[in-house]
Formats: C-alpha cells, structure tokens, sequence
C-alpha cells in the first residue's frame, strides 16, 4: 500500500470512527439521562464492552498472544507502563457523555470535546508520544488548531445565557477531548505492539475499573437507579467503544494523532448535527452551535491538507 492511499484510506477510517463517537455520545447520553445517573451509564457502556471484549480474548489465540506481547514489552521498557492506561481518559470521555448530552445535546457535546482533542493533539504530535513519531509543528497546522480551539467558543457562546452550570457542562467535554487525544496516542502505541482488541481490551479493562470505583462512590451518596430502560439500543455504547478504539489504535500508526483527531472531527460533526436535528437527545441546535460545527470542518481541512511527516 502506497503513502498516499494509506493516508486516504485512514482519513476515511477517522470519519466513520468520528461517527461511531457521536452515535455512542448521543446513546449514552440517552442512557444516562433516563438513569438520571451518567457515572452509571457508563459503567453499563464500558462494562460492557470489558464482557464483549473477554470473550473475545478467550476464543482468539491472537489476541492472547498480543497481551503477552504487551506485557513483554511493559518488562523489557518497550512499552511505559502508562501507556497501559489509557482506558482512564475514555471511562472520563464516556461519563461526560452520560452526564452533559442529556442537558447540551450531541452537537455541543461533540463540538467542546473536538476543541479539546485539537489543541491537545497538536501537542501530542509534536511531543512524539503517538506510534507515529514526532510531528513538526508548522504554521498550516497553528492555523487549523486556532481556528478549532475558536469555533469552541463560538459554539458555546450561545450557552452563556444558561448561567455558569450550561458553560461547567460544555467544559466537561472540552477536558475530556484533551484527554482523549492522548489516549489515542498511547492505545496507538500499545496496538502496535500487542494489536488493536489487545489495545482496546487494555482500554476497557482500566477504564471499567475507575469506572467501577467511581460509580461505587456515587451509588453510596445517591443510590442504584431504580429503573433500568427497556430498549437494548441504549446498551450498545460499548459495542461501538471497541470498534473506534480498535479502529483508532491502527489509523493513529498510519495518519498520526492529529490528523486521527481532525479527520474524526468530521465524522463526529457531520453525525452529531444529524443526530441532533432527527432525534434530539437534549439542549437546541443552535445557530452558534452550527457556525461552531462549520468553522471547525474548515479547521479540519486546513490541518488535514498537509501531509504527516516524522522528525
């Protein structure tokens, strides 16, 4: 496979992984706010994709031999042993979702975590953390990351007249799309070591467990839910965890983590508006929030238009 069409083939990759994190956003968030509990919801969405996951590591050979590669490779200093954590940025990512959408809807959502990813990204590429090495950072790519970090603002400027708990809700996401650029970066490095659903079974596994705890803590102070929704849709949050942090852990090798970061940023956008004008979860979609959604696809063209290159 030629540089060229790797690199078109895994910006396409990164668009459908973009709609797979706005469809699970708008599912969790579902979740969540019929549970009236977002630490739980994501319990459920994280456990459950631990269960698909371990089944899935029981029946294969391969990818039991991918966690004995890792585990190898954390021995001989391949691989930093927090690398292997991932996972705690995607429990936060997954409990943003449960506890904002229900209130900001996908697009906001999508739209403050996409600002955060950006910015951390950028850096993330240029610290050489990713399995794509070190990615300079230039002018184009300042450009494309300024003028994602303003679309944020723009998006959530219509939220100022809902008083400081509407804008706390948005900056949720924003913290956890920092994290999730990061997050990228290091299940990139474990799944080219150990393969993606060693990754991916790696990232579930630490994240349920500080979900765990986490929801542990908060069912003490608040209580079990004392309802659980009918329809199965709302269980398939982990389902489509595995199939972007399996499918993110090998394009990140191909394209790196920023342009993993923008090209996704299209999927997500381009599902998170849809979504919200179909089958609105929460929140309105706004004028500021499409202006928002339109200055970052430009963002995520700028920055895609210059080829990765490693230093």
């Amino acid at each position: 496979m030629t540089n060229a069409l790797q690199r078109r083939l895994g910006l396409l990759a990164a668009f459908l992984i973009g709609s797979l994190v706005a469809l699970q956003s708008h599912i969790n968030g579902e979740l969540g706010a019929d549970l009236d509990d977002g630490v739980v919801a994501a319990v459920v969405s994280f456990g459950g994709g631990l269960v698909v996951l371990t089944i899935a590591v029981l029946c294969s050979k391969t990818i039991r031999a991918g966690l004995r590669d890792v585990r190898g490779a954390v021995h001989i200093g391949k691989l930093r042993p927090w690398h292997c954590v991932g996972g705690v940025c995607g429990a936060f990512l997954v409990a943003c979702q449960g506890i904002t959408v229900g209130t900001i809807g996908v697009a906001l959502f999508t739209v403050a975590v996409v600002g955060g990813q950006i910015a951390s990204s950028l850096l993330v590429d240029r610290a050489g953390i990713g399995p794509a090495g070190v990615s300079p950072v230039t002018t184009t790519r300042l450009i494309g990351a300024g003028l994602g970090i303003v679309a944020v603002i723009v998006a959530m400027s219509g939220r100022l007249n809902g008083g400081l708990g509407a804008v706390g809700l948005a900056i949720l996401p924003a913290l956890a799309g920092i994290g999730l650029a990061w997050q990228q970066a290091v299940n990139g490095r474990v799944g080219a070591v150990g393969g993606p659903f060693a990754a991916s079974w790696i990232n579930f596994a630490v994240g349920t467990v500080v979900l765990v705890i986490v929801g542990a803590v908060a069912v003490l102070f608040k209580g079990w839910p004392t309802g659980w929704p009918t329809d199965p849709r709302l269980y398939l949050g982990g389902l489509l965890g595995i199939g972007f942090i399996a499918g993110a852990a090998v394009v990140v090798r191909w394209i790196g983590v920023l342009l993993l970061g923008m090209a996704s940023v299209a999927g997500q956008l381009v599902t998170a508006v849809a979504l919200d004008a179909l089958a609105p979860s929460g929140g309105e979609l706004t004028v500021t929030v499409l202006i928002g959604c339109a200055l970052l696809l430009v963002a995520v063209g700028i920055a895609a238009s210059q080829p990765v290159r490693e230093v």
